[in-house]
Parts: C-alpha cells; sequence; structure tokens
C-alpha cells in the first residue's frame, strides 16, 4: 500500500531543493485522488481559473463557519477543505499547524468543481506562513546586526569639529520603516509574474511599514551620543518592527484585516500559490545596503556633499572637469560627487577658501564592510529622488513611490538596495544650461578632486535659476558660503 503524500513531500520541498517534480499530473491522480491533477501549479493559474473571485463568494458564504471556529478563517477553510477544523496556520512555534494532508483527502476530492480554487486557496496559504516564517528568519539574522552594529559610523562618514554628537542622525528613523517594507516586500515578489501579484507586494509592503512604524515610534526618545548608537538602533527598530509584522500571521490566518487587508489581499494573483520561500541571504543583503545606505545619507546631508552634473559625458564643453573616479554616466549625461572641504588649517592664502574632495569614506565604499554600498549607488538614487521631488525627498514621499512602484510594477525597489531612490538624497545641482550660458570663469564650475581644486559659481548655475541656485546651496549647507564665488567680479545673487 502506497503512503499518504503530504505537501511538502510533493510540492515544497522539490522547489526549495531545486530538483523539479516530474511525477506527471495522471500519475499524481492515481495516487491521491482527483486532487493531484492540479499539482505543479503555476502563479498565473490563479487568476486564470478566477481563483479569487472563487475565494470572495466562499469567505461571504461561510461568515458563520468562520466565526465559529476558534481558529477563524483558517480552521474554519480547514474544516471545510479538508475535514480538519485544527489547520490553525498560527505562528506559535509549531511546524505542524499548518501542514497539508491532501492525498487521498476524501473531504478535499469529494469537492467537485471546487477541488482546484480549494486547492489553490490552500496552498497559498500554506506558503504565505512559509514566507512569514521565513522573513523573521532573514530580518534578524546575525549578519544583519554585525553590518549595522558599527562604532565607526560618524568618523568615517562625518568630518567636522565635533565626530562624536550628530543628533541629526535621529532624522534616519523616518526612512528605516519604508526599507523594512521594500524588505518584506522583496522576500515576497514573485520573479517574471510580480505584475500578477502587484496587489499582494503592496499589501506586504504596507504591512510591513505600519509595523516598523509602530517601532520606530518606541524609538523616538533615543539619542545618538556616539555614532555608535545609530547602527544599535537601527537594528532594534528592524527587530522589533519584525515582532509585529510577524504575528500579522495570526491576525490573517484568523481572518482579521492587518493595516486594513485581510489574508485575501496578501495572497491575491495567486502570489504565494507557487512561492518557493524566502531567498533568505537576498533579503538579508538587501536590508543591510538599504540600512546602510540611509545611514551615510543622514550623516552626508549634515555637510557641504552634493551631486553636480549634467553636461556630457566625456567632454569638458567648456565648463571645467569633474572628478572621473566619482563619477555616473547616465542618459549621455556625466554626474559627479563632491565634498567641499572647507580649510582644516589657518590660512591666509586662497586655501582659506577650501576645496572639492571624495566625501568622507568614500574610500570605503564597495568593498569590505560596505560593500553593497557604491558611489555610482549615491549618484544614481540621489537624481532619482532629486526628479520625482527636487530637495523636498521626504520619508512620505519614499514609502509612497515604494507602494506605487510595487502597485504599478515598474520597479523592484528591494532589487536595487542602496540605489533606489531615496535612499540617498544627496542634493543635486544641473548645471547643463551652463554650457551655452556667458558665466564668469565658468571653465573652473567643474573641478576634479585636490587641494588646490576651487569651484567658481559665478552664476545661476543649477538649471540656470536663481532661486533652483539659491535652493540648491541651502540643501548642500552652503548658506553663506563664500568659497564658491571667491573670484566673482560680482555677487551672483545666491
Amino acid at each position: 500500500m502506497l503512503p499518504t503524500l503530504t505537501l511538502t513531500a510533493l510540492a515544497v520541498l522539490p522547489v526549495v531543493q531545486g530538483a523539479p517534480f516530474t511525477s506527471s499530473p495522471a500519475h499524481l491522480y492515481k495516487r491521491c485522488g482527483p486532487v493531484g491533477q492540479f499539482y505543479n501549479q503555476k502563479t498565473s493559474d490563479w487568476d486564470d481559473k478566477k481563483t479569487g473571485n472563487w475565494l470572495d463568494n466562499w469567505w461571504n458564504a461561510n461568515g458563520d463557519l468562520m466565526s465559529g471556529s476558534s481558529a477563524g478563517f483558517a480552521g474554519a477553510f480547514g474544516q471545510w477543505a479538508m475535514g480538519n477544523p485544527d489547520w490553525t496556520c498560527r505562528d506559535d512555534g509549531s511546524d505542524s499547524d499548518c501542514d497539508l494532508q491532501l492525498c487521498d483527502n476524501r473531504v478535499l476530492n469529494d469537492r467537485g468543481d471546487d477541488i482546484r480554487p480549494a486547492y489553490y486557496v490552500l496552498e497559498s496559504v500554506n506558503r504565505l506562513h512559509m514566507y512569514f516564517k521565513g522573513i523573521g528568519e532573514a530580518f534578524t539574522v546575525s549578519a544583519l546586526d554585525a553590518a549595522l552594529s558599527k562604532d565607526s559610523w560618524a568618523t568615517t562618514f562625518y568630518k567636522d569639529k565635533d565626530d562624536k554628537s550628530v543628533t541629526a542622525l535621529k532624522e534616519v528613523l523616518n526612512a528605516v520603516a519604508t526599507v523594512v517594507g521594500i524588505g518584506a516586500a522583496f522576500a515576497g515578489l514573485a520573479g517574471p509574474e510580480a505584475a500578477a501579484v502587484a496587489g499582494a507586494e503592496s499589501a506586504l509592503l504596507a504591512g510591513a511599514v505600519g509595523a516598523a512604524n509602530l517601532a520606530v515610534g518606541e524609538h523616538q526618545d533615543d539619542t545618538f551620543e556616539k555614532s555608535a548608537d545609530l547602527g544599535k538602533i537601527l537594528g532594534s527598530v528592524v527587530t522589533d518592527s519584525l515582532k509585529s509584522f510577524t504575528s500579522a500571521n495570526n491576525d490573517l490566518m484568523s481572518g482579521k484585516t492587518y493595516d486594513d487587508d485581510d489574508i485575501r489581499a496578501y495572497i491575491s494573483g495567486g502570489a504565494f500559490l507557487a512561492y518557493p520561500g524566502v531567498d533568505k541571504n537576498a533579503v538579508t543583503d538587501a536590508m543591510t545596503n538599504m540600512l546602510e545606505g540611509i545611514a551615510i545619507n543622514q550623516l552626508y546631508r549634515t555637510q557641504k556633499i552634493f551631486v553636480m552634473g549634467g553636461a556630457a559625458c566625456g567632454d569638458a564643453q567648456g565648463i571645467g572637469g569633474g572628478p572621473w573616479e566619482a563619477s555616473v554616466c547616465r542618459d549621455g549625461k556625466a554626474w559627479y560627487l563632491y565634498y567641499w572641504q572647507e580649510n582644516d588649517v589657518i590660512s591666509t592664502t586662497s586655501h582659506q577658501w577650501g576645496w572639492v574632495a571624495s566625501p568622507p569614506g568614500a574610500d570605503q565604499l564597495g568593498k569590505n564592510e560596505f560593500s553593497g554600498v557604491k558611489i555610482e549607488d549615491i549618484i544614481n538614487s540621489s537624481l532619482d529622488a532629486y526628479n520625482v521631488a527636487g530637495y523636498d525627498y521626504t520619508a512620505e514621499k519614499g514609502s509612497e513611490r515604494a507602494s506605487d512602484a510595487l502597485s504599478n510594477s515598474w520597479a523592484n525597489p528591494g532589487s536595487q538596495g542602496a540605489s533606489w531612490e531615496g535612499i540617498f538624497t544627496v542634493p543635486v545641482c544641473d548645471i547643463g544650461g551652463a554650457v551655452d550660458a556667458d558665466y564668469q570663469l565658468k571653465d573652473y564650475i567643474l573641478q576634479p578632486y585636490g587641494h588646490d581644486s576651487r569651484p567658481v559659481w559665478c552664476g545661476p548655475i543649477c538649471g540656470g535659476d536663481l532661486q533652483k541656485t539659491k535652493d540648491f546651496i541651502n540643501a548642500a549647507n552652503m548658506g553663506g558660503f563664500k568659497s564658491p564665488k571667491h573670484l566673482c567680479d560680482q555677487d551672483p545673487g545666491y
């Protein structure tokens, strides 16, 4: 007599181990009954067979069954579809409360036309439960904690008179919630079929952002008296948010809403119908790179660090030349990352005006502990943020844009890591218009790095617009700073 086969034996393990299940549907049919012909399903099968509509109808018709079950939706559906009222799928430490015993299951195999949609729902709920358990492990692995718990944040990426007290770092918490949401959505993204499951991905993002905001609220009074505190607090916010987000599993399984969505939104489009499990390494890497990015960005935003460019790649065009080692050529235009180093010694020479140099810590990016954050990430992320919201790309805007990217499938934020729009918001100045402008000493607008490199800006260099230039000067912490205009015959007005 053949043994009873579980879902794990038939579907999940072959996917996780990378060995496809080769038995034909006909063979499965003989071994498991009618339900066997629906194994080896694809994400698209959910919508193709109108499973969402079927589930809505079942939900509306079985309210009494759900309210009468101690396990809510999962218990009621488990009883109806498998004859198992103890199918709870709760996250309570049990390894068997969401198991599927489907082969030769008489209850399911007697459901006629309802066998396929019932199986698709059972499979999706089971794998959603697997997702919640996997993402909790991915977010709390020691690698993430080690990546953030550094004692050299400020001394590496911050250069000022006092590198031990950077209270403005507190603002970094406002971006953490969105990063947690992006990580959660990335863990559930269905690869090439992402567009089909956009609704589910949006629900994952919103749920995780809501959970993270609760954790952020508990840390709003934390202080950053030492640079080491930054990583500790970031790590705490992430792990604390997951305590709340993983509890969402229990609410959803019982039929309750979480952040305004019930389980139907989370499994919509077949998002979890063929879900292979959380790629923990990929999620941990994406989260680490994004969190490192927003931490570095916050340090950079307190200094005279900016992105400048907009002229042709590889051609000075009469406006000078920037540092090629910190540049990106994008859509035929070159962009450079700058740090205006103020003079750190008493001087009566031209050095009193300072010079342009590589930003603090930039030489550490792209390798070792910061291998996932590169200079080109800073430039591209900042350009994208600037193109969307100028110098006012807020945490709220970041959350809105990430949700829109997933809902409308125009980007996968998690896969972009530290280069994702808004991870960096370094101020941008587009000087492309200066090529044809008649500015004094305009061939010194761009300069390479060096102790003798002092750019000269004798006009409204940003977009040829005085107000834009003023806004840039202020955003780059150079308000009242005379260095860029110390050789101009007339004050350029900014």
